[in-house]
């Protein structure tokens, strides 16, 4: 296993990953932008991953639900 642990595992999955984040981003309102966000705090970061975590859930429950 590489030592880089936020690697894709499938990496054709990267630009849709990519737009998925951009588009959380914005619901939540976290000014995100494409390259470097060093001017973002921690918490607003996290939250865009957290909340994407979160639909991602979500979204397989509702395929486990057979909706």
């Amino acid at each position: 296993m590489s030592g880089k642990s936020n690697s894709m595992n499938v990496p054709e999955a990267k630009e849709a990953m990519d737009r998925f984040k951009m588009e959380v981003a914005s619901e939540i309102g976290v000014p995100l932008t494409n390259g470097y966000n060093g001017n973002l705090t921690s918490a607003q970061n996290g939250s865009v991953g957290g909340y994407m975590v979160k639909k991602m859930i979500e979204a397989q429950e509702r395929q486990m639900a057979g909706k």
